[in-house]
């Protein structure tokens, strides 16, 4: 953390809070709509980033990339939905899916090997300021019994920190597209997790959709690496 200047700082606090603002977001959208449908929309990211990134940084995004983009989206529709209807939920999950976005665009422009660990606490404390502030106004309820504080502990260590950490550490190794199309493989690991621990049933139209998103990732790496990704500028060009 000393290693990081103002502007790291400032930096680090924004992401932070895109982040923060896109769970908020996420978790109020599922309270209407479905599951499913949240994680289809959610998913959506892979498509916002490198449109993002090509509106407003100006990067160019090689043809290989948008049909990374094409197969993930088109797996993650068939991991994801069941139908499909536009209301409140969708749009609330929609602007999760674009503050993700985001905060995956400006992390893969500011984060290096040096930065990632500071980026991550800075991260981490924006994040944990933002819902707090907005589980205040109906209070704060401590989970009960062990099962519940280590499903809280596993949430919050596991699947938030060293998550977060490692997302900012590979993102100072890639292009911020191809992060959003790694991240996809998400609902694969979720589908498979819930096929070999839980009661689900390996369905054709899960196994297109995992080998559709698996199908990006190689769409992805025969493309090549660009410039940007073979060397690693100065930290501190980097701006």
């Amino acid at each position: 953390m000393a290693a990081l200047s103002g502007r790291d700082v400032r930096h680090g606090l924004m992401v932070g809070a895109l982040y923060g603002g896109a769970q908020l977001s996420q978790t109020v959208g599922l309270e209407h709509t479905s599951a499913s449908v949240s994680g289809f929309v959610t998913g959506s990211y892979v498509v916002l980033t490198p449109v993002f990134s090509a509106l407003l940084l100006r990067e160019r995004i090689a043809r290989t990339g948008w049909l990374a983009v094409l197969l993930a989206t088109i797996g993650l529709a068939l991991l994801s939905l069941n139908g499909f209807s536009v209301g409140r939920g969708e749009l609330l999950t929609l602007i999760c899916a674009a503050l993700y976005a985001l905060q995956i665009m400006f992390l893969g422009r500011w984060s290096t090997p040096q930065r990632a660990l500071g980026l991550s606490c800075l991260q981490i404390f924006a994040i944990t300021a933002i819902c707090d502030a907005a589980a205040l106004s109906d209070g704060l309820t401590l989970p009960s019994g062990g099962g519940q504080w280590a499903a809280v502990l596993y949430m919050a260590v596991v699947a938030g920190i060293a998550a977060l950490i490692g997302q900012t550490w590979a993102q100072a190794h890639m292009t911020a597209t191809r992060a959003a199309i790694v991240m996809t493989l998400e609902p694969v690991f979720a589908a498979a997790f819930a096929v070999v621990f839980g009661s689900e049933q390996l369905t054709r139209r899960m196994l297109a959709g995992g080998l559709l998103v698996v199908a990006a990732m190689y769409a992805v790496e025969l493309g090549g690496r660009t410039p940007r990704e073979e060397v690693i500028p100065d930290p501190a060009a980097r701006s």
